[in-house]
Order: C-alpha cells, then structure tokens, then sequence
C-alpha cells in the first residue's frame, strides 16, 4: 500500500495537532525529550477536542446542537495565541508614549545554537541581558541620548523551515527621559549606529558566556563536550569575536497604530503556525516559508516527519521562562511613575489608571471578528444555550 498524504481542505485545515498524533508517539519512543517538550505535544495534541472538556449547546430556534470544546492555552499551541495576544496589546497601548519608536533585532551567531539547546534558560537569558544592557547603555550616554529608554524585548529562537535562529526583537523608545524630566530627542531620527551597538553587544554576550563556562553552569554534552577543554573554549571564542554580529535597525515607526501592530506581529508569534502547513503522510511534512535570501519567495518545504518534529520542539520554551521582557522606563519596577513622567516631558495627558478587567470571549469574538458566539451558526437567528456539560478526560494535558 501507498502513503496516502491528508492534504489541506478548502478551509486549510491541516493542523499541528494531526501531526503529532500521527507521528508523535513514535517519535517519543524514539527520542528523549525535556518534560516541558512533552507537555506541549500533549496538550496541542488535546487542544478543543473532547479531552479537555467542554460543553453542549441547543439553539432555541432550529434544535440544533453544538459541541464546544475547551483550548488547552499552551503558549506553544498554533490555536490560542490569538486571545492571548489581544488582551496583552490591549494593556500596552495605554503605555505607549507619543514619540517614535524603533525596531532592533540583535542575532546570535548559529556557532551557539549548540550550546543554547542544551542550555536554553541561560543562553536566552543572556541574549536578553546583553541585549538589553546595550540599548540601555547607549541611551544613558550623553554622546547619543543621555537618559533612560523605554525598551520591550521579544525572543525569537526559529527561522522561516524552523531551522535554530536566535534573536531578540527590541521596540525601543525614539528618544530618553533626562535625570531632570525634560524629554531628550534622537538628532535627526537616527537613534544608534549598529555597528557600534553590535560590537558592544558582542562583548556583554561573550563576557557573560564566559564567567557561565568559568563557574561550570553549563552543561556540556555532545558536540559541546569538548569546551570543557580550555583549548577548544579558546577555539570557540576566537571564532565568535573574529566574525561581527548581526544587529539590525529597522526605520521608526509612524505612529502608534503601527507599534501596535508590530506589537501583535512579533509579540504571541509560534515557530509555525497552522495556515502554513501544506499536508503531511506516513513519511513527510510539507509546510510553506518564505525564502528570504531570494526575494522573500514563499516556496514549499518537505521535511521528514521526525526532524519536522524536532525542530518545532527545539522552539519549546523553558517553564516557566519570560519571553517578553520590559527595560528602562517599561521595566516593571517602576513603570507607572517612570512612564508617567515620560509623558509629562512630551506634553502629553496622563494614560487612564483605571484597571481595565479583562475582556470576555463574547466581547472579544464580536469585536475581533464580528462574531457573535452565541448565536446559531446554521439558522442564523436563534440563540445557544448551555444543555450540558463534557467532563475533560482526567485532567487533561499539563499546560
């Protein structure tokens, strides 16, 4: 017999979830995985099927009956990063201030990728750290800025075929508040030279590195076995400092309505989501990508089913670790009173303080989507109404 591929319907409903139910088990028998690695195969797996639950509407018009199942809110999850990245959006915009704000991205070079996939805790958090000193630092000094930036960082850990490409996206505030509260404006809309900011964030990265290897907090396996040896560490950090580091730029933006908009795009972003997938077979995944070194083509990728699984759990997190993080006058120690004054020195009214509760599903839908949940999606007239309720399997999964 033949493989028969399950190809996208009309509707593209290939999905993650099918995937890794039939390639999954046999991958878990054949490898060793983290347990947070785990966990989310299990709970995408799960997600809005009968195993976590739900409930059983009628509606009052027509009879029919809907089954609604419960989402399983792992954040690695392709179906629920969407409500997520709503609420979170809807709590920035009122920290945003009225100047530019600039797009960074700081890379690491792919010689630690190694490295971070046996120690991915450390190696993110001090990409983060370097990062973030950096920018920090610039601002504070006088020949650029002299003040203190308002800086959001979010890690990316993929590339467009899920290959391991480490990076931060920073949003960065387009100028600093001044130790004496006046607001101090980039020359001529340029914040920072990336050449410089590259150098720089070279050596906070490899210093750190270096006092982690020093201290014996790294675990060291595999092809990173040997930087137990001070020669082969020597090796490795004279290649890392021969070749520069990829610190990009982006122009500011225009408003605040494109920060948001970045904001939504970067921010609750997973290393694939479902409307790329093409199909996938007893062998193979098939999944779309853009070609950024030809033109930003959009090609197809196959990749064998098992290494399309270990790639997408190299971009599982560590538990429990922060993958958007707030600096300087966005850090959350003092974030009020430092954004506060922020917009004092441009002038600008005092953003509302009243804690807003969290926006329902049914006002979420209806202003997302023009959706209203409630009512009955065959006679488009009638209302649903809770019958029953489905009782999750156990548990369910970990999330």
């Amino acid at each position: 017999m033949g493989t028969h591929p399950h190809h996208a319907d009309a509707a593209g409903k290939v999905e993650l979830a099918q995937v890794f139910a039939r390639h999954g088990a046999a991958y878990l028998a054949a490898h060793r995985l983290a347990a947070v690695q785990q966990r989310a195969m299990r709970a995408i797996q799960a997600c809005r099927t009968e195993a976590l639950g739900g409930h059983v509407e009628r509606c009052a018009a027509c009879g029919r009956l809907r089954y609604s199942y419960h989402s399983c809110r792992n954040r690695h999850c392709p179906k629920c990063q969407t409500l997520a990245k709503e609420r979170w959006l809807a709590a920035r915009q009122a920290e945003l201030l009225p100047a530019p704000y600039f797009h960074v991205v700081f890379t690491l070079p792919h010689e630690l990728n190694a490295l971070a996939q046996g120690n991915p805790r450390t190696i993110y958090r001090i990409l983060f750290d370097a990062a973030a000193h950096t920018l920090l630092e610039f601002g504070e000094n006088p020949r650029w800025l002299g003040g203190e930036l308002g800086v959001t960082m979010v890690l990316h850990t993929w590339g467009q075929t899920l290959s391991q490409h480490l990076h931060v996206h920073a949003l960065v505030s387009g100028g600093a508040l001044a130790p004496d509260g006046h607001w101090i404006h980039p020359r001529g809309g340029f914040l920072f030279p990336v050449k410089a900011l590259s150098q720089v964030f070279r050596g906070k990265f490899l210093a750190a590195l270096k006092r982690a290897l020093d201290s014996g907090s790294l675990a060291l396996a595999g092809s990173t076995a040997a930087l137990a040896e001070t020669r082969a560490r020597g090796a490795l950090f004279a290649a890392l400092r021969a070749q520069p580091w990829v610190v990009y730029a982006k122009r500011p933006f225009a408003g605040p309505e494109q920060v948001l908009q970045y904001l939504g795009r970067y921010t609750h972003r997973i290393a694939l989501t479902n409307n790329r997938l093409v199909s996938f077979d007893e062998k193979t995944v098939r999944f779309r990508y853009q070609d950024y070194a030809h033109g930003n083509r959009r090609k197809v990728m196959t990749l064998e089913a098992h290494e399309f699984i270990r790639r997408y759990l190299t971009h599982v997190l560590p538990r429990g670790f922060m993958r958007i993080r707030h600096y300087g006058l966005n850090g959350n120690r003092a974030k009020r009173h430092k954004l506060g004054a922020a917009r004092a020195a441009l002038n600008a009214p005092p953003s509302a303080s009243i804690p807003t509760p969290p926006e329902s599903i049914e006002n979420f839908w209806l202003r997302v989507a023009h959706l209203d949940i409630h009512q009955c999606p065959h006679c488009a007239s009638g209302r649903l109404h809770r019958i029953a309720t489905i009782t999750p399997r156990a548990h369910g999964p970990p999330r």
